[in-house]
């Protein structure tokens, strides 16, 4: 199994946040792993993207011009990287800030209305982490308890005290998501 991911958004959007979780969470599970973030230089409020890869073999590169899963957070992202999916694979959705939605007919198309469901939950910070759940719960690919590890290793101690509201989002997302198309 190889999962070739793009994660893309504004900057703040916690972007590269949700890939590094997912990173750690692929390593703690035993799978070889890769971790590319990029952004601009203006870091929040410009856009953002991680591409991660999880596979059971080794990896040859983590460069990438085609991937099995776009998860897009602004409507820059969607532009970019809607035709860049192999035909068949994924794109999961936050519609807050799309105008135009997803054309392709020929991938699976989720929606999480991610910003909304973080507003439910009076804290906007837990967005990232409620469009990682709707993910997670349309491609389980790695085991629950290895997200909460890669959650622990990914943020700081400081933050720890964050830990219980973040495995409350991922749970709120993995309810939240939506089919919009699925082949």
């Amino acid at each position: 199994m190889t999962e070739e991911i793009i994660i893309a958004g504004f900057g703040g959007q916690g972007v590269l946040s949700m890939g590094k979780i997912l990173a750690y969470s692929g390593v703690m599970q035993g799978q070889e792993v890769s971790w590319m973030p990029s952004y601009g230089p203006e870091m929040r409020g410009g856009t953002a993207n991680v591409t991660v890869i999880l596979s059971d073999d080794r990896i040859s590169s983590p460069t990438l011009n085609s991937f099995d899963t776009a998860i897009i957070l602004n409507q820059q992202s969607l532009d970019k990287f809607e035709e860049t999916i192999k035909p068949g694979g994924t794109l999961l959705y936050d519609n807050n800030g799309i105008n135009t939605p997803p054309k392709r007919k020929d991938i699976n198309i989720y929606l999480i209305e991610g910003a909304k469901e973080a507003s439910k939950m009076k804290n906007p910070k837990t967005f990232n982490m409620i469009v990682l759940g709707a993910y997670l719960k349309i491609k389980p690919l790695v085991k629950m308890e290895n997200v909460h590890e890669g959650l622990k290793k990914s943020l700081p101690e400081r933050h720890h005290k964050m830990i219980p509201l973040n495995q409350e989002a991922i749970v709120v997302g993995a309810g939240a998501v939506q089919k919009i198309q699925v082949l």
